[in-house]
């Protein structure tokens, strides 16, 4: 898949590609980042683009709270051509819901307020809001007194980005992800977007705070209209005053716990000590550099979103000096490692070395598994012609559970055979029932047997679901019949492991 952008060697556009390769270095060799892309954009130009196998170009990539910003942007437009005024209350957007805002600060809430965080709480009300009412959390939401002025006070709170995309939604007559496609996607040249999906709640309306899935080249593309200020060639496809106004502080942020969080708060998006930023929980980032004239998209799973962005500008920053003083031979070097990106796979025998004892074993599992409401029910491994193949059953939902991303009832569990292949990742399509939404999910499996230091052997196996950040780790022993399964970093808003794909590759009912 091409990039959207032109591309060109860093030193052609004053990049030393030695700070690139630094990069790369300090993302692969921190114990808790697991780096999944990284596309450079300087003057215009891509000049570092790679993913590391297995994760590949064309799939698209659960971006959690990067939403927020393509969210923002279907806001800018809407606001560019009338449909909407940023002073526009919200019960006056959503009328049906008017007689469900219990308070004068509640009534009062306006798209400026929501679109910045300032909606007046002191914290997240998501959970609170789907209590009070599961079917629209909106009714919930509008049903909680902000304790502050709207306008005065910031609080990361999901609601204000929900309420803001069904607003937009509403006064458009379709969905967030339909809107952008004709007025984001395809002006920017992104490719593949039949391949990108929101995920809902309720049928219909997209999240909006979270929930797409992406590509890396969307997420880059979308920071360089940004940082042209709203231009893309001879279009100009966002106001500049609106872009302007969506970049700067308009709240506060003295209170959150790392820096990059602390320089305050725009329209979906934070400053940062250089420029502006989207991001996402497990290390999704759009970061835009203006003083640098650069943009840099990522995605990854890790649970220390700083250390990407202090490897960033430990690393990046000093060679975005516009001398490329590392030259062609810097750059060749740049270009093969791109070209040569991998995660290692598990590590592993290719057979158990008491061999057929493990064959049709029930492994009991010893820790329950929730991504949301389902969980392990049992694990099999079982040995047909010639291979092994690892066998996961989850169980059905309680009764009355809902997947929260959806908002649909979640029926029997899913089950899913993978391989157990060592020493590499086997790409695998694992089909999903109709009643689960149907389709396939695409996973990366590597896995084998391994002894440990007292002799003791175990199975370790590694699914990588490939279009969002997480990673399963289901480990078994044979002597005791027992088997753990662990996130690296866990899913949030699942209620099914076949949820944990974009939600296009589902069957459209």
């Amino acid at each position: 898949m091409s990039s959207p952008l032109p591309v060109a060697s860093p030193s052609q556009q004053g990049v030393d590609a030695r700070g690139v390769l630094a990069l790369l270095d300090a993302l692969q060799e921190h114990p808790h980042v697991d780096p999944h892309s990284l596309v450079v954009v300087r003057h215009g130009h891509v000049v570092a683009r790679g993913w590391w196998a297995p994760y590949a170009p064309d799939q698209p990539h659960l971006l959690y709270s990067l939403s927020k910003s393509f969210t923002a942007t279907a806001l800018g437009l809407a606001v560019a051509d009338g449909t909407l005024s940023l002073d526009a209350r919200l019960v006056d957007a959503l009328p049906e819901l008017a007689a469900s805002a219990t308070s004068d600060r509640a009534r009062s809430l306006t798209l400026r307020h929501l679109v910045g965080m300032g909606s007046g709480h002191l914290a997240e009300t998501w959970d609170r809001a789907q209590a009070a009412d599961p079917d629209e959390p909106l009714r919930g939401f509008l049903g909680i007194e902000p304790e502050r002025e709207p306008g005065t006070v910031f609080a990361y709170n999901q609601p204000c980005t929900y309420a803001v995309g069904a607003a937009v939604q509403r006064a458009r007559g379709e969905t967030l992800l339909g809107q952008l496609g004709p007025r984001l996607f395809e002006p920017l040249g992104v490719a593949g977007t039949e391949r990108f999906g929101w995920q809902q709640h309720p049928r219909g309306r997209d999240l909006g705070f979270t929930g797409l899935h992406a590509t890396t080249d969307a997420v880059a593309a979308l920071g360089v209209l940004l940082l042209q200020r709203g231009r893309w060639g001879e279009r100009q496809l966002l106001p500049t005053a609106w872009v302007d106004e969506a970049s700067r502080a308009h709240l506060p942020t003295p209170h959150e716990p790392e820096v990059d969080w602390q320089q305050g708060y725009g329209f979906q998006l934070w400053r940062q000590r250089h420029g502006f930023r989207g991001d996402g929980a497990y290390g999704q980032f759009m970061l835009v550099l203006p003083e640098h004239d650069a943009v840099v998209a990522i995605t990854s799973d890790t649970p220390d979103m700083q250390a990407v962005l202090d490897a960033v500008w430990t690393h990046l920053l000093p060679a975005l000096g516009d001398d490329g003083s590392g030259g062609a031979d810097a750059d060749e070097e740049l270009a093969q490692r791109l070209a040569g990106l991998a995660l290692p796979p598990a590590a592993g025998a290719p057979e158990p070395s008491d061999g057929p004892t493990w064959d049709g074993l029930l492994l009991t599992p010893s820790e329950v598994l929730r991504p949301g409401d389902a969980a392990l029910e049992d694990v099999r491994v079982e040995r047909r012609d010639g291979a092994w193949w690892l066998r996961v059953q989850e169980s059905a939902a309680p009764e009355g559970g809902q997947a929260v991303a959806t908002g649909q009832q979640v029926g029997a569990g899913w089950r899913f055979e993978v391989p157990v292949v060592p020493g590499e990742h086997r790409l695998v399509e694992a089909p999903v029932p109709d009643e689960l939404g149907g389709g396939a999910v695409p996973l990366a499996v590597s896995g084998g047997w391994v002894r440990a230091v007292g002799g003791s052997e175990s199975l370790r196996v590694e699914v990588r679901f490939l279009q969002t950040p997480h990673r399963l780790v289901v480990t078994g022993e044979s002597a005791s019949a027992s088997v753990r399964a662990r996130w690296v970093t866990p899913p949030l808003r699942a209620g099914s492991l076949a949820e944990l794909r974009s939600p296009a590759l589902a069957r459209q009912v």
